[in-house]
């Protein structure tokens, strides 16, 4: 865990500098790729599967480790070999995860948060999920299993594989010559987060192209259909927590309503998106047919909820930097409780910024929360000792905090709705 921790406090400035400098040539490209809170909702995904890692949510069927030490045929001794095919091995195990994520309905739970924005930007790669919470793919790592590839070479290299898939969500780089035919690059990634009707489920490669090439799922871009991004069954949130588990729960409440106990029982195993035909004709659900004409999700936001909006993504950023830098410093259930309410705190803005009554609850919480973990310890986690009087900014925040999403849900928003009244 604290590896992993060291690790992602150096990946995180480098992302947010990276979504910075992808803005600012946006701007002066004037291509427009970043939407306020669809980018605030980005990364706030980004911090709950970072926070769902820290707490140790995975529960792994049979480890890597176990595998290599009882099914290992043979123990490669060089060094070079070791890490480029523990490399491939991981690229090989990423495309058919990745393709059973789309192809199998439970297994889009896993997955639909990756391409839940709308838009595409580096922002958008963040969007990890919380949801996966068994690791079930193991089998797929049996190949570099068998050729007794070490398990702390695996560690090492998954997040560099991890990492190095960041950059091509990416709409300001067109082809890119002969890579097209070596790597994935962000011509061929639009097009696997594209809803267009020839694009869906294509393009399934993480860092190398050709196995989408090999196993017939590869698409170019084409010039005369533009992909339009986002999800066929449109997720009309900023909550990350909502768009992790609403695929699942639809299937939920699908297999209840089903008269068929063989539709009950195979909706999770089939197609992504199927449905029982009896339920689906009684409880129709909105599909976007024509991607061209569908309006984008967005939420009534003034200047001011914008504005704090930001604030809020800017200060949970910064306290989870704070987790990540102090980790080895913290008892794993100091890790739990601080862990928790940033997801609250997440939770809270997230659905202040759908306009969502839920989201004053979610900040009851926050602040009982917070007021607890400050004066049950001695300050907050410790900070005391790096940053002196850094507990009173927090609690000062969390004051903040409660009263602004008062102010927003029962001032500003009541206001909203009698101003578009009237209008009316």
């Amino acid at each position: 865990m604290e590896t992993y921790a060291i690790a992602l406090s150096y990946a995180i400035p480098g992302f947010i500098i990276l979504i910075l400098i992808e803005y600012l040539i946006s701007r002066w490209k004037g291509i427009p790729v970043n939407e306020a809170m669809d980018t605030i909702s980005s990364i706030s995904s980004g911090i709950t599967n970072t926070l769902k890692s820290l707490m140790g949510l995975t529960i792994i069927i049979i480890s890597y480790e176990w595998m290599v030490d009882h099914i290992a045929l043979i123990e490669i001794k060089s060094s070079f070999l070791v890490y480029f095919l523990t490399f491939i091995g991981l690229d090989f195990a990423g495309y058919w995860s990745h393709r059973f994520n789309h192809t199998v309905n439970v297994f889009w739970n896993r997955h639909i948060i990756h391409h839940s924005s709308e838009e595409f930007n580096l922002a958008c790669a963040l969007r990890q999920n919380v949801s996966a919470i068994v690791s079930i793919y193991f089998f797929l790592y049996i190949p570099i299993a068998l050729i007794g590839i070490p398990s702390e070479v695996v560690a090492l290299i998954t997040p560099i594989h991890f990492f190095a898939q960041f950059w091509y969500h990416t709409r300001l780089i067109d082809t890119m010559g002969v890579l097209e035919y070596i790597i994935v690059t962000p011509s061929h990634h639009r097009v696997h987060h594209a809803i267009n009707n020839k694009y869906l489920d294509k393009n399934y490669s993480e860092i190398f192209i050709f196995w989408d090439k090999l196993f017939g799922s590869f698409q170019k871009e084409l010039p005369d259909n533009p992909p339009v991004y986002g999800v066929k069954k449109p997720v009309r949130t900023w909550n990350p927590f909502l768009i992790n588990f609403m695929h699942v729960w639809g299937i939920v409440k699908d297999a209840w309503r089903t008269k068929s106990w063989w539709d009950k029982i195979r909706i999770w195993f089939m197609p992504t998106g199927w449905r029982p035909v009896d339920v689906k004709n009684k409880y129709p659900i909105e599909i976007i047919e024509d991607p061209y004409s569908y309006i984008k999700y967005r939420t009534e936001s003034s200047l001011f909820l914008k504005i704090w909006s930001w604030t809020q993504l800017t200060i949970t950023v910064l306290l989870m930097y704070y987790l990540l830098v102090s980790i080895a410093d913290l008892t794993f259930i100091e890790i739990i409780n601080y862990s928790i309410f940033l997801a609250v705190s997440i939770f809270a803005y997230t659905s202040l910024m759908d306009r969502h009554i839920i989201s004053l609850y979610a900040e009851v919480l926050k602040f009982g929360l917070g007021i607890y973990f400050i004066f049950s310890g001695d300050g907050w986690f410790g900070i005391e000792v790096t940053f002196s009087g850094a507990s009173n900014l927090i609690l000062g925040y969390i004051v903040l905090s409660f009263l602004l999403s008062v102010y927003f849900q029962m001032i500003e928003g009541k206001y909203q709705l009698q101003s578009f009244n009237e209008s009316s």
